[in-house]
């Protein structure tokens, strides 16, 4: 069996969740069929795996316009596919057009959904309508559309009411539990100004609205003295959501030490490290599919406190592998929090609880990397992706 995996992000260029699940899922599934990659961006080195750059005439063209040129580009290749499977919007259409054009199944894995990310808009201008119109397209005519978390599942049927039940599957998303891993490393902790002996909260994530670092620098304000904040956190959406969030980081700087901003990329050792010795990583989120992130900082023996929204409950086990902090939405597909200020609180005192109980949160942190070893595993994830390809190719 030959399958065809189409997606903007793939190694060495990923920047978010779904880049990182493309490659585990390939990596894996590899090991017992024949996987073809069909990536956006500069040329690649790995066997199997093609590239393909904007057309040129479209060079400067609205972001989304680039996109659908991008996935013209790779159609005719996919001839000779059993299955082709898209990863997001980026991807989708190049797979739903490959479908038709060669007759074959398109599975697509839902990453996040355009009308629950309504401040793209912001990012995209017009082409939020290309990106929503072509997701829509996509869903409602794919075999089979892959919900990364039950929570994503009533999402996709919620928004997409056309869809059939019974094409929507749930296959978690996964980790590998020997490659993140607690990794200690002091001297790189005192390099970038953290105290591994002060308790600690770490964000890691891309600054868009969805992420809730705003939320979570509120929230910060009223942490004990001692907690330090580490956030890893670039890649902003906008130049709008960047200021809001260089403003909070500086105000938090004037009342409080240990506020620490990295804005690079981290190789996965230095984040391994910084996870490792967080007395609680936090994930604020006011939408999350699943939340990749988590599963790593659980990997690395953190606990882990998240908003009780989307597929997050779903990883979090609450009193178990961290705390879940409850949120009141608004129902405009922002993921607004009904009284931001209860939230902001709410999360304070979350946060405020697992730092002050080193001992509970070192529980927390070594029952969340028995349940990320056990529970999401990419070997069983790709096996179950597999039996669904079969399934569809019969």
């Amino acid at each position: 069996m030959r399958v065809d995996v189409i997606t903007r992000e793939y190694p060495p260029e990923i920047y978010g969740g779904a880049g990182v699940h493309v490659a585990e899922l390939v990596s894996a599934l590899r090991r017992s069929i024949d996987v073809q990659v069909r990536a956006f961006g500069e040329p690649r080195s790995e066997p199997g795996t093609h590239a393909y750059r904007t057309p040129a005439e479209l060079v400067g063209a609205n972001a989304a316009v680039q996109t659908l040129g991008t996935d013209l580009a790779m159609v005719a290749d996919v001839a000779g596919a059993d299955v082709v499977h898209s990863h997001t919007w980026y991807a989708n259409f190049a797979g739903h057009l490959a479908s038709q054009l060669h007759g074959i199944p398109h599975v697509l894995t839902a990453h996040s959904l355009e009308p629950l990310r309504p401040w793209k808009a912001e990012q995209l201008g017009g082409g939020y309508a290309i990106s929503s119109g072509i997701e829509k397209l996509a869903y409602e005519n794919a075999a089979a559309i892959i919900a990364v978390s039950a929570g994503m599942r009533q999402d996709i049927l919620r928004s997409y009411p056309q869809v059939d039940p019974a094409r929507v599957r749930v296959i978690h998303n996964g980790i590998d539990v020997e490659r993140w891993r607690p990794v200690q490393n002091p001297k790189f902790l005192r390099g970038i100004g953290m105290d591994p002996d002060r308790p600690s909260v770490v964000f890691v994530g891309r600054i868009t609205r969805q992420k809730g670092l705003p939320y979570l620098l509120r929230a910060a304000q009223q942490l004990p003295s001692d907690v330090q904040l580490v956030l890893c956190a670039g890649a902003p959406d906008t130049p709008e959501i960047m200021a809001e969030v260089q403003e909070l980081v500086r105000l938090l700087q004037q009342t409080r030490h240990g506020v620490i901003w990295i804005e690079r990329m981290l190789p996965r050792d230095e984040l391994s490290a910084i996870l490792a010795a967080a007395t609680t990583f936090v994930c604020p989120s006011v939408y999350e599919p699943l939340g990749i992130v988590n599963l790593e900082a659980m990997a690395c023996g953190a606990a882990v406190v998240g908003t009780a929204t989307g597929g997050i409950p779903e990883v979090v086990a609450d009193g178990v592998t961290g705390r879940l902090v409850h949120i009141d939405q608004v129902q405009d597909g922002t993921g607004t929090p009904v009284d931001p200020e209860r939230f902001i609180s709410d999360l304070a005192a979350t946060l405020t609880e697992v730092t002050g109980d080193p001992r509970r949160a070192a529980e927390y942190g070594a029952a969340g990397r028995e349940r990320a070893r056990s529970d999401f595993s990419w070997a069983s994830i790709a096996d179950t992706t597999r039996a669904l390809y079969e399934e569809l190719a019969i």
